[in-house]
């Protein structure tokens, strides 16, 4: 086992890159910022969906209403993707341009919007416009028009290939003609490209890439290949890489396509096939967050022995339950814990063969919604099968499977904690029989209570700030930054501190990291420190990152995350 770890470790360097990439990144922060829209128009398919599954019918003009917000935001959300990964990459580029130049991040948005809309529209033979390619559908189309678009305006930023005005025209009209070339070039190359491939092949681009690479969604969507990819997600994540965010970049196209299409096949009256889904992911492959890990709380408090991990079974149960594992991964530790790599690797994997089982041979729906991540894996398996009574069972067996597979590993783990736990106390009576001894007996004066009073005292002079201090966390999905926010607020509130503190999730922070005074950096986004801190330099922000005890200990309590704080602040004074 350590074997494995040694390896493992070795390679780290290598993992960090691919996680760094920002071709990889700006996808995922363009998913995470078009997830509003995709989360919203959910409730809508749901209404239609679901209540007729009750004996509620909507009225027809209501039931049209509702379709209609759904066609108008999950079915151009290919569109919305082409401009967010666009102003994603532009951000990770602008770090990289010398000479004090930039790119116009809302220029390359539009652009790249523009330059789609020319590969996902196709026509019939009588020239009629059709849109298939606007939803997911697009969505390769969305990325080939934002990285070629964002390249585009490098070149012509780079090489100063504009317009350039006088120094008496404003600078807002300026920019304007500085970007007509580039965003010129960029919208007749989407335009050149799609002309070409409806010479060759008479489809639009959309069609042709869907055409092309759907061979590699098929083979993604076999046992073997499921069993692959949900391999590799927690195993990153066991080298403290966020393994989502390595991972699910390179399929979000079929992740989201496939739900559509199951969708689709259920409205027609066709049995949804599709077992590769986003949600499927989510509710099966990540149960309980990456690895699986929905039982793991509730191991660790009902049949484990240990202090350690009957205290991080209760602190961890409820975030857990909602698909924030990180107290529970940095806390036991699971992360570079050799006891804990073969269930936190292997419990995904069954878990995604065993529900493409359950499509493939149970006939249980493939899923057809996308509801939100941190949906209970068990609640969300129930709904996205739209209540089909099969999926109950599934759930069932999921959680007979993932205790099966976790609670060997637990117990061994339990046991050489309980050896541990045994050593200190023993050291601690020891040490206690010894301080007794030698003890000075308490007079008549002492008054124990007021000493302990003095040291709980809430005394917020020891936070001296005499002017707000707006504080930033980021962590990749934005539920392990919400616990520590949470903490510094309720710390503020408590000692009268004036602190506001906000979570958010790294790559949406481009626009309002201006407004921080600190950027505190979760566990598992703490490789980016050297990409953000070329940005926070700039503005003169302070930004640090933490480690995962210490990040789980600041969550816990809200004094010691108000002293991080002003040590940190008090770095930058200094």
């Amino acid at each position: 086992m350590q074997f494995i770890i040694d390896k493992l470790e070795a390679h780290q360097k290598f993992f960090d890159k691919i996680s760094k990439n920002i071709y990889l990144m700006a996808i995922k922060d363009g998913f995470l910022a078009a997830m509003p829209i995709i989360l919203f128009s959910s409730i809508f398919i749901l209404i239609t969906s679901v209540l007729p599954l009750v004996g509620i019918h909507l009225p027809a003009a209501l039931n049209d209403w509702c379709n209609k917000i759904y066609n108008y935001t999950m079915g151009f959300v290919g569109l919305y993707v082409a401009g967010t990964t666009a102003k994603a990459l532009t951000g990770s580029k602008n770090q990289r341009i010398k000479g004090g130049r930039f790119i116009n991040s809302t220029s390359t948005m539009m652009a790249s919007m523009c330059g789609f809309m020319l590969l996902a529209i196709g026509t019939t033979k009588s020239g009629a416009y059709i849109g298939d390619y606007f939803g997911t559908k697009g969505l390769l189309s969305a990325f080939v028009s934002a990285f070629t678009t964002v390249a585009i305006y490098k070149f012509c930023v780079e090489r100063d290939i504009t317009i350039k005005m006088p120094k008496e025209v404003p600078g807002a009209i300026a920019q304007n003609f500085r970007d007509i070339f580039p965003f010129s070039f960029s919208v007749i190359a989407m335009g050149i490209v799609d002309a070409l491939v409806r010479l060759w092949l008479h489809v639009p681009f959309g069609e042709m890439l869907t055409t092309l690479i759907s061979p590699l969604f098929k083979g993604a969507e076999s046992y073997w290949g499921m069993a692959i990819i949900w391999f590799l997600i927690p195993l990153f994540w066991f080298m403290g890489i966020h393994g989502p965010s390595v991972v699910k970049p390179a399929l979000e196209a079929a992740l989201y396509g496939n739900t559509t299409a199951n969708l689709a096949l259920f409205k027609s009256g066709h049995f949804p096939y599709h077992s590769l889904t986003e949600n499927f992911g989510n509710f099966v492959g990540e149960l309980g967050g990456t690895g699986a890990t929905f039982v793991v709380p509730f191991i660790f408090i009902l049949l484990m022995k240990s202090k350690q991990l009957k205290a991080i079974g209760k602190a961890s149960i409820v975030p857990v339950m909602f698909a924030v594992n990180e107290p529970l991964l940095f806390g036991a530790p699971i992360i570079l814990n050799p006891y804990f790599f073969i269930p936190f690797v292997l419990s995904p994997m069954v878990n995604v063969v065993v529900g493409k089982m359950f499509i493939d041979l149970l006939h249980m729906r493939g899923f057809m919604y996308v509801l939100s991540w941190a949906l209970p894996g068990p609640i969300g398996i129930f709904l996205n099968t739209n209540m089909q009574v099969v999926s109950l069972l599934l759930i069932v067996v999921l959680l007979a499977l993932d205790t099966l597979i976790y609670l060997p590993f637990c117990k061994a783990y339990d046991a050489s904690l309980v050896k541990q736990e045994a050593e200190v106390d023993a050291k601690e009576a020891a040490a206690g029989a010894i301080e007794t001894t030698s003890e000075t007996p308490v007079t008549a004066t002492t008054t124990p209570t007021a000493t302990v009073a003095a040291t709980t005292e809430k005394d917020s002079s020891e936070f001296n700030l005499d002017h707000q201090v707006k504080v930033l966390v980021l962590c990749a999905g934005g539920g392990t930054s919400e616990q520590l926010a949470n903490a510094l607020m309720d710390g503020a509130k408590e000692y009268n501190v004036p602190i506001v503190a906000s979570a958010g999730a790294y790559g949406s922070h481009h626009d309002v990291l201006p407004n921080y005074d600190l950027v505190v950096l979760a566990p598992q986004v703490r490789t980016y420190y050297d990409d953000l801190k070329a940005d926070t330099d700039r503005l003169g922000i302070q930004l640090v990152a933490t480690k995962g005890q210490q990040y789980i200990a600041l969550t816990r309590d809200s004094k010691k995350a108000l002293n991080f704080v002003m040590d940190n602040l008090n770095k930058k004074e200094d």
